[in-house]
């Protein structure tokens, strides 16, 4: 008889540890949306903060801040431009908004600006808005400037020529790999298709 009232009480007790637990996971996952919304680890706060203290109008920024999928990263890459070269919050923000990775946009326009002591700024902010890779694009303008006597533009051009073209380091091959195939058998391929 003891051993069967034991199992009850162990029965009752189990549900009761399991309905505590519930209750209180419940209550817990409840308190960090609490807390979030009124701290600073609020990407959205973040972006609006910072954006409105380098200069953006609030209008703007909120609706950046907004309509941006990481909206901390949008407007560091504001701040950094906007610290770090002569290009307003109001450019560095419209290309930063369209970039895929603001923090390669930023790396590539600073880097590029510093090498040109700040001259060509919007068209270097252009040319790394329209590079697939901003930080190669930028590797490959400050390169070719360290060891070729080149305008701030032509190094601009040369490069995003190059990586938008077939053979540049943006291209990509249609050439499945491993594919080698030989003279006859090309041969043999295009007469297929006369």
């Amino acid at each position: 008889m003891s051993n069967f009232g034991n199992k009850k009480n162990n029965y009752s007790f189990r549900g009761f540890t399991a309905s505590f637990i519930t209750i209180g996971g419940l209550l817990i996952s409840s308190l960090p949306a609490l807390a979030v919304t009124d701290s600073y680890e609020n990407d959205y706060r973040v972006c609006a903060a910072q954006l409105l203290s380098v200069g953006v109008t609030a209008t703007s920024a909120s609706q950046s801040c907004a309509s941006a999928i990481r909206p901390r990263e949008l407007s560091s890459c504001v701040a950094k431009i906007h610290k770090l070269t002569q290009i307003t919050p109001v450019d560095a923000l419209s290309s930063c908004r369209q970039s895929r990775s603001p923090q390669d946009l930023a790396t590539c326009v600073v880097s590029i600006s510093k090498s040109y002591q700040g001259s060509e700024n919007l068209a270097t902010l252009t040319s790394c808005g329209r590079s697939l890779l901003p930080v190669t694009f930028a590797e490959c303008v400050v390169g070719l400037r360290r060891e070729i006597d080149l305008s701030p533009v032509q190094a601009l051009n040369t490069c995003i020529s190059a990586s938008e073209g077939s053979s540049g380091f943006g291209a990509v091959s249609t050439k499945p790999l491993g594919f080698n195939p030989k003279p006859e058998t090309f041969a043999l391929t295009l007469n297929f298709h006369e």
